[in-house]
């Protein structure tokens, strides 16, 4: 049996759900992104429900501690197509067998959902680390960024905690979504392309401050003269900021 779901997290738990309910214990799940029809296959498709979903992360929460059912959600954003399964079959595990199940490291789906929410949780340290915001003319501070793991969701807290007194916008150019914080409150925004330029008239796009410009060559000018090239160590350097991220890092752009 396939279970085919609209690869949302809320349809993610839909999918434990509808095991349960129709006792498809073998069943494998599949986001229909990439779900291939077979002609002899039994296809369930799962309806995200709020509510059943809901009634799912609350069982999950009552047997697992906070960060292994966080676990569960970080995986998930790892938006790897083989991991929707394993994450089926781990949380079917947990309701079958109790929370304690989630130790067993023996156990290939819970070793590969460990492995991957690590990466996940690497990659949004990364972008907390790595971002860089641009001044707009209408007092917008911006950012642009494309992760390995869709971490737009990890990181927004952060963002918000330490900006709390600025407007600002960080957009996943990868995924065409962002999150815009007006002071007051957080939202997710979709904008078809997001341009940046200096004099852009387009309607998604964002117009550089004049001095923006000027703040990057200071930056740069700073870089440049606290850097010791007698101890430029190359290899170290990359291994901690590797080259996929120099495009978001002012100092990089000189």
């Amino acid at each position: 049996m396939d279970y085919v779901f609209d690869g949302s997290f809320k349809g993610l738990l839909t999918a434990v759900f509808d095991c349960f309910e129709r006792k498809d214990f073998n069943a494998r799940l599949y986001a229909s992104a990439v779900h291939q029809n077979s002609v002899f296959g039994i296809i369930h498709h799962v309806n995200t429900n709020d509510a059943c979903a809901q009634r799912v992360w609350n069982g999950l929460i009552k047997r697992l501690p906070a960060t292994e059912a966080r676990k569960i959600y970080v995986a998930y954003l790892a938006e790897i197509p083989e991991i929707y399964d394993q994450l089926f079959r781990l949380m079917v595990n947990v309701f079958k067998n109790g929370g304690e199940v989630i130790n067993n490291y023996g156990d290939a789906d819970i070793l590969s959902v460990t492995q991957t929410a690590k990466k996940v949780e690497r990659e949004k340290h990364r972008m907390k680390a790595f971002i860089r915001f641009q001044k707009s003319k209408d007092h917008l501070y911006f950012a642009t960024m494309e992760p390995d793991f869709n971490v737009l969701p990890l990181i927004t807290r952060f963002f918000r905690e330490r900006y709390a007194d600025q407007q600002w916008l960080i957009y996943d150019n990868k995924r065409r979504y962002g999150a815009y914080y007006d002071k007051r409150q957080l939202s997710e925004i979709e904008l078809s392309v997001l341009d940046i330029s200096s004099d852009s008239v387009a309607t998604d796009s964002v117009t550089l401050d004049e001095q923006e410009a000027l703040y990057a060559a200071l930056w740069q000018d700073y870089f440049k003269s606290t850097n010791i090239a007698s101890r430029k160590n190359t290899r170290l350097h990359v291994r901690h900021v590797p080259k996929r991220y120099w495009r978001y890092l002012t100092e990089k752009q000189a």
